[in-house]
């Protein structure tokens, strides 16, 4: 089914915080087969893009203790769109709280990804991501 609210919509990522980020690494890459993407970032700042199969990806932060993370995990929900700046606007119409604003980025990982993202808060403050992948367009 098409959304007709957010142009180009689907999933894209779930974003995940890792106590052990090595541990997450391996726990997905050999334990469950998913393909490595990309990686950025240093020590605690480390991220990684990895792939369940099918282009559907999970990123993995290096941030937390496992105290911090008792009841959450996740970070946000990332929903792929064409258009993040109407999805933007589409959610806050709808009630969604603002966090950051449409922006492009530039992921520097072992190849420079183009990025437009923004960020919203939904009904139960949970954060949803309007990921654009420029280097596809």
């Amino acid at each position: 089914m098409e959304n007709t609210v957010i142009k180009g919509a689907g999933f894209h990522h779930i974003a995940l915080y890792a106590s052990d980020f090595d541990k997450t690494m391996e726990f997905y890459l050999k334990g469950l087969g998913c393909g490595y993407i990309r990686g950025w970032g240093e020590g605690d700042g480390r991220a990684a893009m990895i792939d369940f199969g099918g282009g559907n990806l999970i990123e993995v932060f290096a941030k937390g203790s496992k105290e911090e993370q008792q009841n959450a995990r996740f970070i946000h929900l990332a929903i792929a769109t064409t258009d993040p700046d109407g999805a933007y606007e589409a959610a806050l119409k709808a009630g969604a709280k603002p966090v950051d604003p449409p922006k492009d980025v530039t992921i520097q990982a072992e190849d420079e990804l183009p990025v437009r993202i923004a960020f919203v808060k939904g009904p139960d403050d949970e954060i949803l991501e309007f990921f654009c992948d420029k280097s596809k367009n």
